[in-house]
């Protein structure tokens, strides 16, 4: 029998609830250290952060409908009051929605790489969304990133580093919930780490 899938609204944040930019102590009802996690999937790594974390407040944004479902199902089923799951596409929301200097961490997974040439304007990283990126982190907020696409990879050092005046490279610390060989733990890196891919990962910090 399928897995019935619930809504938690206590979990999930409406795009139509929305009224211009996040008010971060009304959505979490307290004052903590906020972390996003952009394309969260079926929240496996937020589940296990939020776990290990309570005293941090965690915002996934997810796009596909059928992850989203999945996350705030599994989200919820914890009772887990420091998540948050929103399905909105995220350089939208980063751009509109995401106040300045209020984000301590964002993590960033195995995000889709579109392969094709034609299709590489979709990728998330670029100059544009790395600007709201750097604007919305505080003063030594950290960007952490892994992916399995070796290309992909090095275009987005290449972009990391035209902003060498504005971020620097710090370490790449090994998430909560991951298991030995992995760094983040998410269904993505369980998956290609099977099949024998090498992951990539990089963080990186504000220091203006």
């Amino acid at each position: 029998m399928a897995r019935i899938l619930k809504d938690y609204p206590s979990v999930s944040l409406k795009p139509e609830d929305l009224d211009g930019q996040i008010d971060v102590l009304k959505i979490f009802g307290r004052h903590a250290p906020l972390q996003i996690e952009v394309g969260s999937g079926k929240g496996t790594f937020v589940l296990n952060q939020a776990r290990a974390r309570p005293d941090l407040n965690f915002l996934a944004i997810e796009r596909a409908r059928k992850y989203y479902r999945y996350a705030v199902d599994r989200i919820g089923r914890w009772g887990l009051t420091n998540v948050r799951i929103i399905r909105i596409d995220a350089a939208q929301f980063l751009a509109e929605s995401v106040p300045d200097n209020c984000v301590d961490c964002f993590h960033i997974y195995f995000p889709d790489p579109w392969p094709k040439r034609r299709h590489h304007r979709r990728r998330f990283f670029n100059a544009r969304n790395l600007e709201q990126l750097i604007r919305c982190l505080k003063s030594t907020g950290q960007i952490k990133i892994a992916t399995d696409h070796a290309v992909y990879f090095e275009e987005i050092q290449m972009l990391l580093s035209a902003y060498s005046a504005r971020l620097e490279k710090t370490d790449f610390l090994t998430a909560a919930g991951a298991d030995t060989g992995e760094w983040v733990g998410t269904n993505f890196e369980r998956k290609y780490l099977k099949e024998n891919r090498p992951i990539y990962t990089t963080a990186v910090r504000k220091i203006q």
